[in-house]
């Protein structure tokens, strides 16, 4: 174990230098990969090196720029952030694409901010087609995939590791799209059935669920070992669906905008954004908006039981455990994908001191950080003997259901200044755990018709031997 003798985080306006630009290029946390656009970075996922692509510089969003964005509609407001970003996609063309992207959302305003009192707010993320916040980025991501194979007349093969919701919402902006081809490895028997259902239960022919013999981060690691094969990679065209993709982390940028412009004035600039999360990626989109200059004020990074990342930001230990099953299973994860990315603008954008960091961590499975300052973020953890009392509290307090996960953002609500929790998945993918603390079951028509579906998934060793050569027999 290595230790760094620097302040983690910094101050707010030195982390970054913000800027214009027109033409946007994407560079690696390792920085051994060449730039690429915008098109390009998404297709590609995981950089050859092993990082994960950034932006080559930040937008800065201007006060003037805020009043702009405050009428217009989540697809409007998705359209505005994106065409910073999304430079080599023309603007027409990247409109379209967004605007097709949210069709598939149950309620009006794609996602509510819900006043539960004074001091407390919540952020729905769960009216998309599969129940969770992971809907806003997969069903824009398949999108950009399903332009890309026709522009391109290629095909391609995308892989993603889950542990829960995450496969679901990227088979979902998938299904039955030409020229691609889904492979999604999960820990069997560690989602929620309703969760694997969603995954296993599609009958699409391009849609392929594997339940792999071991946790998430077994998966996630598998996965990596293949994308770190460059010629399997450029066989088969593969492409990354995880929160490691560019596109995930952007398209997650904007309900945070979206939610700033509808909290009352003298709110919005105070409150404290709560995030229940365990890959980072979550939370990540938030504090990346805060350093394009919106005035995001902090937040609080709540994790259930598996709780690598309130350890990090408690004590400056990056550390991995073992994962234990919970009752909010998507963030059953000690290994978090996109803590390369914060840790990238952390270390000053240095991608030599990143690859030795990662080195260290891979090797060791630890990193302790000195001279620790977690700048903008607190954390929390929430053991799973709470969940259920924290379901049944908030369920008392304001009559709102919150599911499992969620649940665990309202953990140590601070009383003296606001607070948002994002809501993450809706209750109905949780039934078991909801009746268990407040004896009402939640359900959604979407998931009732799952029930009565045949069930159809791949049992797989978790190694990347046997997941390599199920993608070599079944890869379009």
């Amino acid at each position: 174990m290595l230790s760094a003798s620097f302040a983690l985080f910094g101050s707010k306006s030195s982390v970054l230098h913000i800027f214009s630009v027109s033409n946007m290029r994407y560079i690696s946390t390792r920085g051994q990969s060449p730039a690429l656009g915008f098109s390009d970075a998404v297709a590609t996922g995981l950089a050859p090196d092993g990082g994960l692509y950034l932006p080559e510089m930040l937008p800065s969003f201007s006060a003037s720029d805020l009043g702009r964005f405050a009428t217009l509609s989540y697809p409007e407001l998705c359209f505005e952030f994106l065409s910073r970003f999304a430079t080599d996609i023309p603007a027409g063309t990247l409109r379209t694409l967004v605007a097709k992207s949210y069709t598939t959302f149950a309620h009006a305003d794609i996602a509510p901010v819900v006043k539960l009192d004074d001091l407390t707010y919540v952020l729905e993320l769960f009216h998309g087609p599969t129940l969770a916040f992971k809907d806003f980025a997969l069903q824009l991501l398949g999108n950009l995939y399903g332009h890309q194979c026709a522009v391109r007349g290629q095909t391609i093969n995308v892989l993603g590791a889950t542990s829960g919701d995450t496969g679901s919402a990227a088979i979902h902006g998938l299904l039955g799209k030409p020229g691609v081809a889904i492979f999604i490895a999960y820990p069997d028997g560690r989602t929620s059935p309703l969760q694997e259902r969603q995954m296993a239960c599609t009958g699409a022919d391009n849609v392929h669920a594997l339940a792999i013999d071991g946790t998430f981060d077994d998966a996630q690691a598998a996965l990596k070992e293949l994308f770190a094969d460059q010629e399997f990679r450029t066989r088969h065209r593969l492409s990354a669906v995880n929160s490691i993709n560019l596109a995930r982390i952007l398209a997650q940028c904007v309900y945070y905008l979206w939610a700033y412009l509808r909290l009352p004035a003298g709110v919005r600039e105070e409150i404290e954004w709560v995030v229940p999360t365990g890959n980072f990626g979550n939370v990540l989109a938030g504090w990346l908006l805060q350093k394009m200059s919106v005035p995001l004020r902090g937040f609080r990074v709540a994790t259930n039981q598996n709780d690598i990342l309130h350890r990090l930001f408690t004590t400056g230990d990056y550390r991995v455990a073992s994962v234990t099953p919970s009752l909010a299973p998507s963030m059953d994860i000690q290994v978090s994908s996109n803590f390369e990315r914060f840790l990238y603008y952390s270390v000053g954008q240095n991608p030599a001191k990143v690859r030795d960091i990662m080195a260290t961590f891979k090797t060791t499975g630890a990193y302790t950080f000195a001279g620790f300052d977690p700048d903008s973020f607190t954390a929390s953890r929430c053991a799973d003997v709470e969940i259920p009392s924290l379901i049944r509290t908030v369920y008392q307090d304001y009559g709102y259901i919150a599911d499992p996960h969620t649940a665990c953002g309202f953990k140590s609500l601070a009383k003296s200044r606001p607070s948002i929790v994002l809501a993450t998945a809706s209750p109905a993918k949780f039934p078991d755990t909801i009746v268990s603390a407040i004896g009402m079951e939640p359900t959604a028509p979407s998931l009732e018709a799952l029930k009565k579906k045949t069930l159809v998934k791949h049992k797989l060793p978790a190694d990347a031997a046997s997941i390599r050569a199920y993608v070599d027999r079944y890869a379009v």
